[in-house]
């Protein structure tokens, strides 16, 4: 029996309030702006089960400290957002991440320094009053050209994302704050972005279940507070829609062959997949009826449209297609997250030394570099994933000496570029130039007149062009290109 039953919150089919009330304790809103909405903080007084944030919700440290505040002051929310290290950062949106991502530690394959990282971040998030990460990715990246993992994962080694998966997880919630282990069942093999469309994960069972759901086994083995979905059909196992509104993803195979009794969060009900498939207030029935416990609403549903998803789930109560107990078993979960918060926060350490640490393990160097003279860096504009946002990246202000110019591959003037390099050292920065033909092109022609270049990639090292030196940090964080810079200047 739920702990919080029809009985005890006085909710029949009947009551509309306290029906809404339920409902609303399954949603985790966002707002734009740095400081809390009134609606947000009345609706939180009323049963709002909690917050996403984003990086356009985030100034500084003490901004959003005092932010968590406020929202924590109207209620009792899950306070969450994605902060993953690496490319995918909110606390450090406006300037890069001082840690490096996953692949970058998968690079070091050190569990303990992934521990480390983990638990330095978490450390941060505790100190803004963060209590939920939506992190870490513990997707098996093995489509070199995924458009929305790629550098967010440790590997393509399903072992080797298990073990750094866990030690992702103890390190986080070491800390006090809860992990939300992503994208269950796995969205590693895809070659198209959810944000956009449906992607299609087509393996056999036995593939899903030694390679995919390798990492989630060991997640949830660790203790993992909470796991995320994924906006990925799997026809084998979930037919033609996506795991997120699957029961038998959610239900039969988490919840029931993989034995796993924490809280389950969607993805992000405002991406494509979903919205333009089923619809915002048609996903959200759909994904609690399949076993979600918490949804991310993302940033771009409006007041108006929250209350619409609220009155969806009402009226799919009412109407039998969405029984109340499940929205009590929902509510129930996130009441025992909440409760394993008050007890496992802690007083943060000292942070941030770590994260520049591993990236100067991950870093990869071929060649050797050249003393600079007067250098010009050559970076190859490269379009953001929606997972990661404009979040800046690159040589500024690590090479203080050098000219560094930013420009976009199809646009630019390379025999200008070689004559404006002419007797000056000359580096090359992309990101991820295997997913881009004009960034391959481009970088060629750079490199066929000048064989002496250097060439740095900032994202996953798949295209390894011929070039006197060649520099692969395995992601694109702040830190990451600190420690790309020290080699360059040794």
């Amino acid at each position: 029996m739920s702990e919080i039953s029809a009985t005890s919150t006085g909710v029949s089919a009947t009551d509309d309030p306290g029906l809404r009330r339920l409902a609303a304790g399954t949603l985790l809103a966002a707002f734009p702006g740095t400081t809390a909405p009134e609606w947000v903080l009345r609706d939180l007084e009323n049963g709002l089960g909690g917050v996403t944030l984003f990086g356009f919700n985030v100034a500084s440290a003490e901004q959003l400290a005092a932010l968590t505040a406020r929202l924590r002051s109207a209620g009792d929310p899950v306070i969450s957002l994605d902060e993953e290290g690496g490319d995918v950062t909110r606390l450090a949106y406006h300037v890069g991440s001082p840690y490096p991502g996953n692949a970058a530690l998968g690079a070091v394959d050190d569990v303990e320094l992934t521990r480390r990282v983990y638990r330095s971040i978490g450390d941060d998030l505790l100190r803004c009053g963060v209590n939920l990460d939506m992190a870490p990715d513990a997707d098996v990246n093995t489509a070199d050209d995924n458009p929305v993992i790629g550098t967010r994962s440790f590997s393509a080694d399903p072992a080797l994302v298990a073990r750094h998966t866990v030690a992702a997880v103890e390190g986080l919630q070491e800390t006090g704050v809860a992990a939300c282990v992503k994208h269950f069942p796995g969205h590693g093999a895809t070659r198209q972005d959810s944000h956009l469309e449906i992607p299609t994960v087509d393996v056999s069972r036995e593939v899903l279940w030694e390679r995919e759901l390798v990492p989630f086994r060991a997640a949830i083995s660790a203790g993992t507070k909470s796991i995320m979905t994924a906006h990925v059909r799997v026809p084998v196992l979930t037919g033609s829609a996506p795991a997120t509104l699957s029961s038998a993803a959610l239900t039969e195979l988490l919840r029931g062959e993989l034995g796993y009794d924490g809280v389950v969060v969607s993805d992000a009900l405002d991406m494509h997949a979903i919205s333009r498939s089923v619809g915002l207030g048609g996903g959200a029935v759909l994904s609690l009826a399949a076993g979600s416990d918490l949804l991310c609403l993302g940033p771009l549903p409006t007041f108006e449209e929250i209350r619409e998803i609220e009155s969806a789930i009402v009226s799919a109560v009412r109407e039998g297609r969405l029984p109340v107990s499940r929205l009590e078993e929902a509510v129930d979960r996130v009441a025992r997250l909440r409760t394993w918060f008050g007890t496992a926060r802690r007083e943060p350490r000292d942070g941030q030394v770590i994260g520049l640490t591993a990236a100067r393990r991950a870093v990869r160097l071929s060649g050797a570099p050249a003393p600079l003279v007067d250098p010009l860096v050559v970076e190859v504009d490269t379009p953001p994933s929606m997972a990661v946002g404009d979040v800046p990246w690159g040589f500024t202000p690590w090479l203080p000496q050098a000219e560094i110019t930013r420009v976009k591959p199809d646009e630019a003037d390379a025999p200008a570029l070689l004559t404006h390099a002419k007797d000056r050292s000359l580096i090359i920065v992309v990101k991820d130039a295997h997913r881009h033909d004009e960034s391959r092109s481009f970088v060629s022609a750079l490199l066929t007149a000048r064989p002496d270049a250097t060439v740095v990639e900032m994202g996953l090292p798949i295209w390894r062009p011929t070039a006197a030196t060649y520099i692969a940090t395995y992601g694109a964080a702040r830190a990451n290109a600190q420690a790309a810079a020290e080699l360059l200047t040794a």
